[in-house]
């Protein structure tokens, strides 16, 4: 902010403000947005922008176009700041919905610590990495790096999360024996090879998917 656009501290402040804006912004929207879409169509999307928003704050740096107009550069990263935040909150918001969908509730709470604990030790990395490269580096570096992080997460996420994610699956139990209670027909009680619910991992079903052969 100051050394590179030679900006007061004062601004400062209002290039965070812009970040929250973005975020609050899209918190406020994303619960109608996530009834019509799902998560993945709002998560996927918003982790791609993340990393473009990061690439073209790479190149406004690399190639000098930030020095060469900062009268435009300014405006122009208060945007990036806004599209930032918003993008940012898209992919955290929904998080915990997914959590949800994937655990059944005795398990929650041991489902939610783990995700604090590698969300924060991502971040144990992440932290330093961008600080160490601005200093050693530069600050294009250290966007490229971060840019390079979150567009490796973007498309990890989506080859690892299926397009087609509905809530209740049908599967088999063969380690179950046929008189299983949970193999049983809710409506006669007749047993079931297959059956359909909404599948969570636990005891039960310790595999993401277990579809049905």
């Amino acid at each position: 902010m100051r050394d590179g656009l030679g900006r007061s501290a004062g601004d400062v402040p209002l290039a965070l403000a812009a970040y929250g804006a973005g975020s609050m912004a899209v918190v406020l929207f994303l619960p109608r947005v996530l009834a019509r879409t799902g998560d993945r169509a709002v998560m996927l999307p918003a982790a791609g922008a993340l990393a473009a928003a990061l690439g073209l704050l790479t190149g406004g740096l690399a190639s000098g176009w930030a020095d060469a107009h900062p009268t435009v550069a300014w405006p122009a990263l208060l945007v990036l700041w806004l599209c930032l935040g918003a993008a940012t909150s898209a992919v955290l918001t929904p998080g915990g919905r997914l959590l949800r969908r994937s655990a059944a509730a005795a398990d929650l709470p041991g489902l939610f610590a783990a995700h604090f604990s590698l969300s924060h030790g991502c971040w144990l990395l992440t932290y330093p990495l961008a600080g160490w490269l601005a200093f050693r580096a530069g600050i294009a570096a250290s966007a490229a790096a971060l840019g390079v992080v979150a567009l490796a997460a973007a498309l990890a996420a989506a080859r690892l999360w299926p397009r087609r994610d509905p809530e209740e699956l049908a599967h088999t139990h063969p380690e179950l024996p046929a008189d299983h209670p949970h193999m049983a027909d809710p409506a006669g009680g007749d047993p079931v090879r297959v059956h359909v619910h909404a599948f969570r991992i636990d005891t039960l079903h310790r595999h993401w998917p277990a579809p049905a052969g």
